[in-house]
């Protein structure tokens, strides 16, 4: 379930400026995560398309199959059905366009939060359609592809660069926000008549990655607000407690000035051992 006769490249670009991409036509330089997912994918696609026995094994226990509440529940699945396909040119044209779009945005973001960014949106897929099986909107299937994750690149990919051009069938050029409006209205409709079509499920995989995608790039902002939030009150804490650690040095060093060492107890002994290893730690920074 996923992009079958979805056929399309674009063009690769070099930016001038983070905002500002400048396009050509050529091969992107293949990134780790991608590299990686592409072997991956294809290792896995090899050996169950090989082996039947394997296959069988792989769908039962790893593709999301909302048969029952207990397998919609089984959290590994939004995760490893990612990585299953069904038949050749279902890969064939998810990995041709994380080929083409994953770098741009694993070189955009970095290696871990592209892999974050990727395996989160299609588990959004992953998790849409067992929903929609459950309350009885969609039939029950196997799902499996990395649609979900391949739409959701999508989708950021025509927030952060719109006007960048594909090419469908390898000849069509299509800005890019527009061929994302195109899928998602696809997928829309498909899950608003899903006796009409035969991969909505596929579908709400595919719209749930795109969500998914689109919700990543919106709130990077205010997210970034929050992580600078949470580090400025973690910051004003630790200074709080090594102010308040200087005070209470500073007064069991009066003590053993006025009563001398003795008159130390054990919690004050205990204070004065941590300040001093905290100057020392100091002092080797």
């Amino acid at each position: 379930m996923g992009l079958y006769d979805r056929d399309y490249t674009r063009a690769d670009f070099e930016s001038q400026s983070h905002y500002a991409p400048h396009m050509r036509m050529a091969l992107p330089k293949i990134t780790p995560v991608v590299k990686w997912l592409l072997i991956i994918n294809v290792a896995v696609f090899l050996l169950s398309f090989l082996i039947t026995p394997v296959e069988a094994f792989f769908f039962h226990w790893f593709s999301v199959y909302p048969a029952t509440v207990l397998t919609s529940l089984q959290l590994w699945r939004p995760i490893t059905y990612q990585f299953l396909h069904d038949g050749p040119w279902h890969i064939f044209w998810n990995m041709l366009i994380l080929f083409f779009f994953g770098p741009m945005l694993e070189r955009l973001w970095g290696s871990k939060k592209f892999l974050t960014f990727y395996l989160v949106c299609g588990a959004m897929g992953g998790l849409l359609y067992p929903f929609l099986a459950l309350v009885g909107w969609l039939d029950v299937a196997y799902l499996v592809g990395a649609s979900g994750s391949i739409l959701g690149m999508l989708a950021a990919g025509a927030i952060l660069f719109p006007n960048m051009m594909v090419y469908v069938w390898g000849i069509i050029p299509v800005r890019l926000v527009i061929l994302a409006i195109i899928f998602a209205a696809i997928s829309i409709i498909s899950l608003l008549r899903p006796d009409r079509f035969t991969n909505a499920g596929g579908e709400a995989a595919h719209l749930g990655g795109m969500v998914a995608g689109a919700v990543y790039v919106f709130s990077q902002s205010w997210r970034a607000k929050l992580r600078l939030k949470i580090r400025s009150g973690e910051w004003e804490r630790k200074m709080a407690a090594q102010r308040n650690l200087q005070l209470e040095v500073d007064r069991i060093l009066q003590k053993v000035h006025e009563q001398g060492i003795h008159s130390l107890n054990s919690k004050e002994k205990k204070i004065l051992k941590q300040a001093t290893r905290t100057e020392q730690t100091r002092n080797r920074l």
